[in-house]
């Protein structure tokens, strides 16, 4: 990682469909699916599935703040997903779902509760995201990565995936990869 990158934590739901928005926004250097915000050391899939682990599916965000800034990733973030559900995202239900902030700084803990605060304010709902510190990572098994790119034409991810292409790109046409205007866009 070189020095001036930066990592945001995020989890909206399951976690192909984060690594397959944020694949294609403008200053994202990597992004690794996996599990954090729980107890359970070095937790497996079929773990986190059961919702005893604690741990909450989510994708680590390697990017440039030269490039994109902490509340242009968040503001993407709450595009992407609902934070006014408990446990849930569309159909996929479980704790392991849940809206989640993983700061790596006070200074990242600080902005995500300005922004959500304005954000609930215009909302005029309660967002449950939770915001707590990062304690640990752990890389989501091989199978998981890069998901959509290998099954695009997957039922999930035509169904799931595919809309929240098309709402970030129309939402954020000039931080997205124009390359990438092709995958929601044939």
């Amino acid at each position: 990682m070189k020095e001036e990158y930066a990592h945001a934590i995020f989890g909206g739901g399951c976690f192909w469909c984060a690594e397959a928005v944020f694949k294609m926004v403008r200053g994202i250097m990597s992004i690794t699916p996996g599990y954090a915000g729980g107890t359970t050391e070095h937790p497996n899939y079929e773990q986190v599935c059961t919702g005893k682990t604690g741990h909450a599916e989510v994708v680590d965000i390697e990017y440039d703040p030269s490039v994109i800034s902490y509340q242009e990733l968040l503001a993407i973030f709450f595009e992407m997903h609902n934070p006014t559900t408990v446990d849930r995202q569309g159909t996929d239900k479980g704790s392991q779902y849940r809206s989640i902030i993983l700061y790596t700084s006070l200074e990242q803990k600080k902005i995500a509760k300005e922004f959500i605060s304005v954000r609930e304010a215009k909302l005029q709902k309660p967002i449950v995201t939770d915001i707590r510190p990062l304690t640990h990572f752990y890389p989501a098994e091989e199978y998981h990565h890069n998901h959509y790119e290998k099954n695009p034409k997957e039922p999930y991810c035509t169904f799931v995936i595919d809309p929240k292409l098309r709402k970030v790109q129309e939402s954020f046409p000039d931080h997205i990869k124009k390359e990438m205007y092709a995958m929601a866009y044939p």
